[in-house]
């Protein structure tokens, strides 16, 4: 049990940070010191192809030039490791396990392309609502070997208790019913990998997070993280959803367009302190 307050950065090693993910880290390093806080870095690799060889080291060499520090994570260690996604399978086996002992998961054969085909499902918060194909009556819901076969992803079911409702720190009361905006959604996935609702949750909860910020884009998944941490009896941290970065061209920024990283401000001459005064100013 931590006794101070708990922030955190999850980077996923899959590029170079651009401007915008450093403006996140700065933004949740500053708020947990602020604090007071016990600050973590976890490194989200879980999809080993969108890995990038070297990436990993490079993020940690941008956030300490910078001036981020952080008192557990992969290279310090800490005890709430391992503090890689990929070394935490079992962790996330036994949540699926609680879950399945409880009724609030099932197998579904849907794949994506036979759900975009539906043309009466609507959309919600960030795509199509499931409609509930595979969805099992609560008392047949089995817990059986065909959870871990490869050729169904594993649904979490919400109709139980579909709304959520939590104040973020940014942007003010929020309130979503999972029925109507995402419907029962995915926590493993067909190919075997862990989806980021499920490891993202259970890691701020063992970790003992208690204050998240990360990017707006990430507002739509805090309700299905809350709904999963409040069924297995996790605490549920604050959460501040920070505005998104531009580019030049008034995209969001994003590592696949290769926006503009940390070794642009470098180039320039910058210093650390100038650089975070930069980054922070492109709020």
């Amino acid at each position: 049990m931590r006794n101070r307050p708990v922030g955190r950065y999850a980077p996923s090693p899959t590029g170079a940070l651009h401007l915008g993910n450093l403006r996140t880290a700065l933004l949740a390093w500053a708020d947990c010191r602020e604090r007071g806080g016990l600050f973590i870095l976890r490194i989200e690799d879980i999809d080993k192809v969108r890995t990038v060889p070297g990436s990993e080291e490079q993020m940690l060499q941008d956030l300490r030039w910078l001036g981020i520090d952080w008192d557990e994570g992969p290279d310090v260690g800490g005890p709430a490791g391992p503090y890689r996604q990929s070394e935490r399978d079992a962790i996330y086996q036994a949540t699926l396990q609680a879950l399945m002992d409880v009724r609030l998961v099932y197998p579904c054969a849907c794949s994506r392309k036979e759900l975009r085909t539906i043309a009466s499902a609507p959309h919600g918060m960030d795509g199509p609502v499931y409609p509930g194909t595979c969805r099992p009556a609560p008392a047949s819901t089995p817990a059986s070997p065909a959870l871990n076969t490869s050729e169904t992803s594993i649904r979490f079911r919400v109709d139980s208790k579909p709304l959520v409702e939590f104040h973020d720190l940014e942007l003010g009361p929020q309130s979503f019913n999972l029925e109507s905006d995402s419907g029962d959604f995915v926590v493993r996935r067909r190919d075997g990998l862990w989806a980021y609702q499920l490891a993202c949750a259970v890691d701020d909860a063992m970790m003992g997070v208690t204050h998240v910020v990360r990017g707006a884009d990430l507002l739509y998944s805090t309700p299905r993280q809350i709904a999963l941490l409040r069924a297995l009896g996790l605490p549920v941290p604050q959460y501040r959803h920070v505005p998104l970065v531009q580019d030049e061209s008034g995209h969001r920024m994003s590592k696949r367009d290769g926006s503009a990283s940390l070794q642009l401000l470098r180039d320039k001459g910058m210093s650390p302190e100038e650089a975070r005064a930069y980054i922070l100013g492109l709020g």
